[in-house]
């Protein structure tokens, strides 16, 4: 399952192995249609780490991130962020960039 995420929690979470981390908000139609992709390779995928962040309740780590548009992806591994990816994604596409991270 992913993780909701804030700004007491983040930088911890992200430290170790692969981290997907979902910027999101309540309002965004793409972000909702994301949502059961996401929730779903959570479970999948069960040696990577899945979180959210609500950008409406973290606008700072928005900014840390530069959060433009939502749906807005990063990816992780060990603390550093290694990718990046912009608007909504099937599940066989996002799997793939995660495998990729691996």
């Amino acid at each position: 399952m992913s993780e909701e995420l804030n700004a007491g929690n983040f930088h911890e979470f992200i430290k170790k192995g692969v981290v997907v981390v979902d910027f999101f908000a309540e309002w965004c139609g793409p972000c909702k249609q994301l949502g059961p992709i996401f929730d779903d390779l959570s479970k999948e995928m069960t040696d990577v780490k899945f979180g959210k962040v609500n950008t409406e309740d973290n606008p700072t780590l928005a900014k840390e991130y530069e959060v433009r548009s939502i749906p807005y992806i990063l990816i992780f591994k060990d603390g550093k962020q290694v990718k990046e990816i912009i608007g909504f994604q099937s599940k066989e596409a996002l799997k793939k960039e995660i495998e990729s991270v691996e």
